[in-house]
């Protein structure tokens, strides 16, 4: 059976028929510099009049301000920039939220749903923000105008005829404050399920398992002012110069300051190896900082073998001189399952190490000396770690390395897993999680006075599952575009059409509103940069980035519709319609004030002691970290080594592991523009970056259009006419845009424990594309 995506509303960027004109250019040798602002004031002052476009950017991640909607790289402890505490896509996320462009009643009109479908993401995108409630009838075209009473209570229709509470599904996205996600996940319970998936469990729940495991938490454990004081700083399958910018500035101060950066990727990304800060006159003259050291181009999901390989170095350099290497108290105090790991490891070869990972014993050597010599390392890591099937053991190997050097809870040392939306890891803090622990859900009771579910819920692949079979019939979700950010599109289709009902709280127009169940509502809200007034007081909210700092995002631009209303509202709203006067929660108090959420969640939630006056101190508050501390929370009471068999993937002849990636003109599912720059590759997104020699071989050269096939469950699925592009890429391996190749993702391949989909570890094969082929 194949499935390809002739379903006009799955076009998705992909309109297979369609190109928009490849150019390719030259590879950029260094990030941002003048051109970034330029680029940036572009997409800020296209959207909006140049008063609105200062405004809001001029607040942007300022302490009292707002929180950027991109990325959760942390703002700096103590100065920052009082022009432009910002990055490009920083710039460009504003730029899509605060633009004035609206889309009304009259709007959706005139449009279809159908023919809405036919634009591709970025033209969807870019029609505007959503003035109003927005409601498709089952078996009508276009969506037409509601009340939002009339929303409220037909959604609490839909949630009383459910049989069971488990037949909903309520999903979140990390651009949700903490104050939401709270009241979401509190709604979700009330009623009675722990259906609570998110976009963690899509990129970092594979982090989270494996910190749990080795350190007994599941978050980072560094600070910022650890990379000012770092020796090395490893950088694992994370692409900052385009997904998170900002971090640029903190790895040229590391620099600076002595740091040696080794770089670890597939692809050699152009903010991997130069910045030029365009806030220093260097960088405004193009004299660019030069950050990476030493750059390994290992093959994808070739990192654990990599990681194996550098500490079997390690290990023999150690037994040459005892005591020089390893650091023997920290491990002795702190760490446990040495001696188990070690006879590991000794069972593999080296060179059959340097053959999985792809990288020459000399480059191992040279890496290995550096960390050798060092005791103060930092280890960052992203996507191209977490989403392959082997995910939790890679981090953990990852994880291993920096025990044995003693790396963890000292200045200077620890774990970095790089978050991408901006309050993703506040979210899973507030309780948006399918397994709650049962010290979490016996908070919930004593605080509110009900007795929460205790059966653990669906995560994202596990509530498309669902759907699809028919086990979940209401798909309510709290921001984020789900269609796109999934994996396996036909197949989620086709689970968010069995519905009797979705539900989407958002910003802005995305393809999610355009495959939907039988019934569709739009609630519009607001944007982090938007004024939240409620009761004729000015509202804040507060969100945690990657490094465990809750500070407060205070929006100050006017609304461009009096029909919004903020996420707090709208779950306040939706449990009144729910449940009534009967309620043991107090909604009505949570819409006086937000104050009164927050004293809820210091109620509820560890670490959060005197909340509201916490996070009114400007740069707001560090929660605890035990990590952090040298503490750690496991059953033995110290770090564990992870001890996992590799697991390569085998390729037949003629297969490629293809990894799916961002463009430079990309945040997550939001396409700013058709340009990613840093590779050279202007005004096109379908496109397949191959090895040289792999093209040749496969019988391909630069500008051949290709099908993409991958097989998984007895389903061929394929993604057609992707243009093919020679690139520095390891053999065997080839690289794509998502979502454009979220078709090839099979949702049966996940990672295991963390049930992650495996977007980074997917076979594929090609195919020279015919007309026929797509008919």
């Amino acid at each position: 059976m194949t499935e390809d995506q002739s379903d006009s509303t799955l076009s998705n960027a992909e309109n297979p028929e369609r190109f928009t004109g490849l150019k390719l250019g030259k590879l950029k040798h260094a990030a941002a510099g003048t051109q970034a602002v330029i680029v940036s004031a572009e997409h800020v002052f296209s959207e909006m009049n140049a008063l609105r476009g200062m405004k809001a950017l001029l607040r942007l991640n300022q302490k009292g301000g707002y929180d950027c909607p991109s990325c959760a790289w942390p703002d700096p402890d103590d100065h920052r920039s009082p022009i432009a505490e910002y990055c490009e896509n920083g710039a460009k996320a504003v730029a899509e939220e605060a633009t004035t462009k609206r889309l009304t009643a009259s709007f959706f009109a005139q449009h279809s749903v159908e023919e809405l479908s036919r634009l591709n993401d970025y033209e969807i995108g870019k029609k505007g923000r959503i003035a109003e409630p927005l409601y498709l009838p089952a078996g009508a075209t276009h969506y037409q105008p509601l009340s939002w009473e009339e929303a409220f209570t037909k959604i609490s229709y839909h949630l009383k005829s459910l049989a069971s509470p488990d037949e909903a599904v309520f999903y979140t996205s990390g651009r949700t404050s903490n104050e939401a996600a709270f009241l979401y996940q509190l709604f979700a319970r009330q009623y009675g399920t722990n259906n609570l998936p998110d976009c963690s469990n899509m990129c970092h729940e594979s982090s989270g398992v494996a910190l749990n495991e080795s350190l007994g938490i599941g978050k980072g454990s560094v600070t910022l002012d650890d990379f000012y004081k770092a020796e090395v700083i490893m950088i694992l399958g994370q692409n900052p110069g385009t997904n998170h910018p900002r971090m640029l500035t903190a790895l040229q101060k590391a620099k600076e300051n002595g740091a040696k950066i080794i770089s670890i990727n597939p692809l050699p990304e152009t903010g991997l190896m130069g910045f030029n800060n365009p806030q220093t006159v260097k960088g405004i003259l193009g004299i660019k900082s030069r950050l990476t050291d030493l750059f390994l181009q290992v093959k994808i999901n070739g990192d654990i073998a990599l990681i194996k390989a550098l500490i079997k170095i390690l290990l023999d350099e150690e037994a040459k001189h005892p005591g020089t290497v390893f650091d023997n108290d920290f491990i002795r105090d702190h760490v446990k399952g040495y001696e188990e790991y070690v006879n590991h490891l000794k069972k593999y070869h080296l060179s059959d190490l340097m053959a999985c990972c792809g990288i020459p014993e000399k480059q191992l050597k040279e890496t290995a000396d550096i960390l050798r010599n060092s005791k103060r390392i930092i280890a960052c890591w992203a996507m191209g770690l977490t989403q392959h099937k082997n995910a939790v053991n890679t981090i953990r190997e990852l994880v291993n390395l920096l025990l044995l050097k003693g790396s963890i809870g000292k200045p200077g040392s620890g774990t970095c897993p790089v978050r991408g939306h901006s309050n993703v890891q506040g979210d899973r803090t507030m309780g948006i999680y399918e397994k709650p622990s049962e010290k979490f859900l016996d908070s919930i009771k004593n605080v509110f006075g009900f007795e929460p579910p205790r059966k653990h819920g669906y995560d994202t692949v596990d509530c498309i599952h669902a759907m699809y079979s028919g086990k979940a019939k209401v798909f309510i979700a709290m921001g984020g575009n789900f269609l796109s950010a999934t994996p396996d599109t036909l197949y989620t289709a086709d689970a968010l059409r069995k519905c009797s009902l979705t539900v989407q709280i958002s910003t802005k127009l995305n393809r999610s509103h355009l495959v939907h169940g039988r019934e569709a509502i739009i609630l519009p809200t607001y944007g982090r940069s938007d004024s939240d007034m409620l009761n004729g007081e000015q509202q804040f909210v507060s969100c945690e980035n990657s490094m465990g700092v809750v500070q407060l995002s205070r929006g100050n631009l006017k609304p461009v519709s009096e029909h919004l209303l903020s996420e707090p509202v709208i779950v306040c709203r939706m449990a009144k319609a729910l449940f009534g006067d009967a309620s043991p929660v107090n909604w009505d108090s949570f819409l006086q004030h937000y104050d009164h959420i927050r004293v809820a969640i210091e109620k509820t939630i560890p670490g959060f002691e005197n909340y509201n006056e916490k996070v009114r101190k400007l740069g707001g508050f560090y929660l605890p970290n035990s990590s952090r501390e040298g503490k750690f929370n496991t059953l033995s009471g110290k770090a564990e080594l992870g001890i996992a068999e590799l697991e390569p993937v085998a390729l037949k002849p003629g297969e490629l592991l293809m990894m799916t990636i961002r463009s430079h003109d990309q945040f997550n599912t939001t396409i700013y523009g058709l340009n990613d720059r840093y590779r050279g590759v202007y005004n096109e997104r379908r496109v397949i970056f191959l090895n040289e020699k792999d093209a040749a071989s496969l019988g391909f050269k630069q500008g051949d259009v290709v099908d993409l096939f991958s097989n998984a469950s007895g389903r061929e699925r394929v993604a057609h006419k992707f243009i093919v592009i020679p690139y520095s890429i390891p053999e065997q391996c080839a690289a794509t845009y998502f979502p454009e190749a979220n078709v090839l993702v099979p949702v049966e391949s996940v990672a295991d424990k963390s049930n992650t989909p495996v977007s980074k570890s997917v076979v594929i094969h090609l195919r020279r594309h015919t007309p026929a082929t797509s008919a």
